[in-house]
Formats: structure tokens, C-alpha cells, sequence
């Protein structure tokens, strides 16, 4: 996965939390200008029937140039249309953006103590929220098989993600470009693809419908770190779990990372 928006790491991220609510604040400043925008709007339409009204009062009272005078009210009437049209798909657009900062901010707050404990981080990449966990959580070492205490982490992570609503979910599997060749695993293809499919089977056992998972692997062509050193590595070798946005919703959460550019999770 690429970079985006940290809202906890995997070994403590210290101020972070501050930075992202910064971030969220600034996209709350969107929001009012966009309600700026339709209040505007607003008040150009009553100024259009105002001058509507007006129209017809003079068509009937002068009863002159009624063919021009109609024709120029049609032209009003289709510009107070569009205007209208205009105006609702911005308000529609501000539902979407409120619904999902919602979204956002609820499943943060669950995953407060999880994110806190190092067990897990939310960021948002291409305007996806993902949770991110790292292996050694949920895997021994070239192994694809979940620990206990990796178990016992999806079972949290899964019950914040019953409560979600209309929404699919993919489950991504990384790692760092170290080879790993066993009889079961010849690349690291195989092994994140392995990894990526227990997760979705765990949690398909903890309540989420199968129809709304899907897993894939990516080996380590999708850094989030460097692998020079063994802390990059290990940023690298992770589970990524992307809330798959629906096609009709419109706003760019990409104003919450103040990122862009670089490499990161599935599509």
C-alpha cells in the first residue's frame, strides 16, 4: 500500500493523532465552504422566481410582447432548473462527505485501544480507510497459518466491521522483498496470497458475509516503507484490510492525508 494518512503505527506514532485531526478539521472547513456555495445558490434561486413572478404580473397586465415575454420566461424557467439540479447534487455531495468522516471517526474511536496497543493502524490511501496490521500480530515468521493472538485481534477488528453498513471489504497481503522459498511457499506471491485468504476465511467465520470479502496478495511490490533496514521490512510485511468505497460516492478523502504519490496497498 502507498502512503496516506497515519492515525496509529504499528511501534507508536507519538503526535500523530493531532496531525489527523488537523487534517480532518481542514476537510470540515470544505464542508462549510461547500454549504457557503449552496447557501448562494439558495439565494439565487429565490432572485430567479422573484424575477419570474415578475414576469408574469407584467404579461398580465401589459399584455405586450407576450411571445417575447414568454419566451424569456422559459429561458428563466430552465435556468432555475439547473440551478435547482445544481444545487442538489451539492447537498448530496455533502451527505456522502459527512456520512463517511462519520464512518471514519467511528471506526478510529473503536479501534482506539488496538491502535494505542501497536496491534493495528487506520490510515486512508486513494480514498479507501484501511486498517493495517502487521504480520508478527498474526503470523509466525514465512508461516501462513494465524497465531492466537493473531486471532484473537481479527476477532476484534471483525466486530467493528460487522457494524459497517453496505460496505465490501478486501483483504491485502504484503511483504517485504526478502526471497522466501519453502516447498509450500516458492515466492512471496504465494505466501501473501496464502496469508491474505486465512484472514478473509477467519473472518467470514466471525459473522462478515463471504459475499463481501475478497483477498489478494501482492508480495512486495507494494511498500509502505523502505527495505533497507529491518524496521522498513517490518512496515512492510503486513495484512491490509480496505473498506472498498461505493462507485456513487463523489468526495476525495484525499485532503485528510496532505499526501501524494508513492506506493501502498491493492486498488
Amino acid at each position: 500500500m502507498a502512503l496516506g494518512l497515519v492515525l496509529g503505527t504499528v511501534a507508536g506514532c507519538g503526535g500523530r493523532d493531532e496531525r489527523d485531526i488537523a487534517r480532518i478539521n481542514e476537510l470540515e472547513g470544505q464542508l462549510r465552504s461547500a454549504e457557503e456555495q449552496r447557501t448562494q445558490m439558495e439565494t439565487r434561486i429565490t432572485e430567479l422566481e422573484a424575477l419570474n413572478a415578475q414576469l408574469v404580473s407584467r404579461l398580465e397586465a401589459l399584455g405586450q410582447d407576450v411571445e417575447g415575454l414568454q419566451s424569456e420566461r422559459s429561458s428563466l424557467q430552465s435556468s432555475l432548473t439547473e440551478t435547482q439540479r445544481a444545487l442538489e447534487e451539492l447537498r448530496e455531495r455533502e451527505r456522502q462527505q459527512q456520512a463517511r468522516l462519520a464512518t471514519f471517526r467511528q471506526m478510529l474511536e473503536r479501534f482506539r485501544a488496538m491502535i494505542d496497543s501497536g496491534r493495528l493502524r487506520v490510515r486512508i490511501f486513494r480514498n479507501r480507510m484501511v486498517v493495517e496490521l502487521p504480520d508478527n500480530v498474526l503470523f509466525d515468521s514465512g508461516e501462513a497459518e494465524l497465531r492466537e493472538q493473531g486471532q484473537q485481534t481479527l476477532a476484534e477488528v471483525a466486530s467493528v466491521l460487522r457494524t459497517i453498513e453496505g460496505r465490501q471489504f478486501q483483504v491485502a497481503g504484503h511483504t517485504d522483498n526478502v526471497p522466501i522459498r519453502s516447498r509450500r511457499f516458492p515466492s512471496n506471491w504465494e505466501l501473501s496470497t496464502a496469508r491474505a485468504v486465512s484472514v478473509a476465511r477467519f473472518l467470514i467465520e466471525q459473522g462478515i458475509s463471504g459475499e463481501r470479502i475478497s483477498a489478494a496478495g501482492y508480495a512486495d511490490t507494494q511498500p509502505v516503507d523502505s527495505n533497507d533496514t529491518d524496521e522498513g521490512r517490518a512496515h512492510n510485511r503486513r495484512i491490509e484490510i480496505q473498506l472498498v468505497p461505493n462507485i456513487d460516492e463523489l468526495p476525495d478523502l484525499s485532503a485528510l492525508t496532505g499526501e501524494t504519490g508513492g506506493g501502498g496497498g491493492g486498488t
